[in-house]
C-alpha cells in the first residue's frame, strides 16, 4: 500500500443551480437584513427595558427646561415672607370623607421661643382648591416676552409649596424647575466641547501614529494623573469675580469639556489603530483622499454609535461636577440657579436639621446621573454588533 495519502472525495451536484428554488425571504427577514446599524440599534435599545425606560426620563426632563416657567407654581424668585422655611404642602384628594380634588391645607404660623424654630401647623378646618391652567405670577418666556401662564397655580389667597421653602420664602419646586435648565445644560455643553477635542486629537494620534501618538498619550496621563475635583476647583477659581452669570456659565462649561476628553480620546484612537489597516481605508488613502477626508467620512462613522454611547457615559460626571463646584461655592453662583447652587443653602448640618427638605435638590441629579448611566449602558449594547 501507498504511504501517499488519498484526497478526500467531495460530492459535487452536476445540475445548474436555480436561484428560483431558494426559499425566498420572509418580510420580516428582508426588513431585517436592509435595516441600517442606527436602526438595528434602536431595536435593541427598545429591548432594553431598564435603558428604554432611562431614555424616557431624561426626554422629559430635557423637555421640561423648555418650559420651566409654565411648569413652576411661582416665578424664580417670588419671595413669600410670611412663610419662610416653611415645610412641604401635601396634595389631598378627600376632605371629612368626601371627594374634593387636588387641594392643600393651609399653614398656622408659630415661633417657637426655646429653639427659636418656625413651627407650621395645618389648618384643617377649610380646604384650599388648586388651580389648574391659570394665571399667576408673572415672568420673562426665555427672556424674549412678558406672560403669567402656568400648569398649576396656587389656591386664591392660598399657598402651595410642594417641596417647602427657602430662607428667603422663595418656593422650593420651582426653583428646581427653574435649575434644572442649567444643570442639564451644562452636561450637553460639555459633551460638545470634550467631543470635539476627544475626536480631533484622539484621530490625529490613532490616524498618524508615531510621534503624535506619544504626545497625545503623555499628554493624556498628565491630565488623567491630577485629581478631578481639585483640578476642577483651580481652574474655576481662577475665573474673575468680575465678570457675569453667563460668562462665568460658559467658563464653568468649557472647564468641564477640558477634563474630560481624555477618556473620549483614548476610545477614538484605539479604534483608528484598528480601522487604519483595513481594506477601505487603504482603498481611500491610493485614491488620493486626504487624512481629514479619511478620517471624518470613512472611520469615525464606522464607530459613532459607540462614541455616542461613551458620550452618554460622561454627561453624569460633567452635572456632578458642575453641583459639587457650585455646592463649594466655586462654580455658578447667584443669581443664577442650578441644583449645585440650591444645595448650596444645605452646607450647615444645623439648619438640615431643622429644615430636612434644603436636601430634596440632591433627588433630580441622583434620578437623572442614574437614567444617564442606565441609558448608557444600554446604548452601548445596542450599538455592540457581537451581542
Amino acid at each position: 500500500m501507498s504511504d501517499v495519502p488519498r484526497e478526500p472525495q467531495h460530492y459535487v451536484n452536476p445540475a445548474a443551480w436555480d436561484p428560483y428554488l431558494e426559499a425566498p425571504l420572509t418580510a420580516q427577514q428582508e426588513r431585517y437584513f436592509l435595516a441600517s446599524q442606527w436602526r438595528i440599534m434602536w431595536w435593541k435599545l427598545k429591548r432594553h427595558r431598564l435603558a428604554a425606560l432611562s431614555g424616557l426620563v431624561l426626554l422629559l426632563a430635557y423637555l421640561s427646561i423648555l418650559v420651566s416657567e409654565v411648569l413652576a407654581p411661582y416665578g424664580l424668585d417670588s419671595r413669600h415672607t410670611g412663610h419662610i422655611y416653611a415645610p412641604p404642602q401635601q396634595v389631598r384628594f378627600f376632605h371629612e370623607g368626601s371627594f374634593v380634588g387636588p387641594y392643600v391645607y393651609g399653614y398656622q404660623y408659630s415661633l417657637d421661643m426655646e429653639s427659636m424654630r418656625r413651627v407650621y401647623t395645618e389648618d384643617r378646618s377649610q380646604p384650599q382648591r388648586l388651580r389648574f391652567f391659570c394665571r399667576g405670577d408673572s415672568y420673562k418666556f426665555w427672556g424674549l416676552f412678558q406672560a403669567d401662564f402656568h400648569v398649576v397655580c396656587p389656591p386664591q389667597g392660598g399657598t402651595f409649596f410642594l417641596l417647602g421653602t427657602d430662607r428667603l420664602g422663595r418656593d422650593m419646586l420651582s426653583r428646581i424647575l427653574y435649575g434644572a435648565r442649567i444643570s442639564l445644560t451644562v452636561g450637553l455643553l460639555g459633551i460638545t466641547v470634550s467631543f470635539i477635542l476627544g475626536i480631533t486629537i484622539g484621530g490625529l494620534a490613532g490616524y498618524y501614529g508615531g510621534w503624535v501618538d506619544n504626545v497625545v498619550n503623555r499628554l493624556i496621563e498628565v491630565i488623567q494623573s491630577f485629581p478631578q475635583l481639585p483640578l476642577w476647583m483651580a481652574l474655576s477659581a481662577s475665573l474673575p469675580v468680575t465678570w457675569s452669570p453667563i460668562l462665568v456659565f460658559l467658563g464653568i462649561t468649557i472647564i468641564l469639556g477640558l477634563v474630560e476628553w481624555t477618556g473620549l480620546a483614548r476610545s477614538v484612537r484605539s479604534k483608528l489603530l484598528a480601522l487604519r489597516e483595513e481594506d477601505f481605508c487603504v482603498a481611500a488613502q491610493l485614491m488620493g483622499a486626504r487624512p481629514r477626508r479619511i478620517i471624518f467620512r470613512h472611520l469615525l462613522p464606522s464607530f459613532m454609535s459607540h462614541l455616542i454611547a461613551s458620550a452618554t457615559l460622561t454627561i453624569p460626571g460633567m452635572i456632578l461636577g458642575e453641583t459639587a463646584l457650585s455646592f463649594l461655592n466655586l462654580g455658578l453662583r447667584p443669581p443664577v440657579t442650578s441644583w449645585g447652587v440650591l444645595l448650596n443653602e444645605a452646607q450647615n448640618i444645623n439648619v438640615v436639621a431643622l429644615y430636612p427638605w434644603l436636601l430634596i435638590p440632591v433627588l433630580p441629579v441622583i434620578i437623572v446621573v442614574l437614567a444617564f448611566q442606565f441609558f448608557g449602558d444600554g446604548l452601548r449594547d445596542a450599538a455592540d454588533p457581537y451581542r
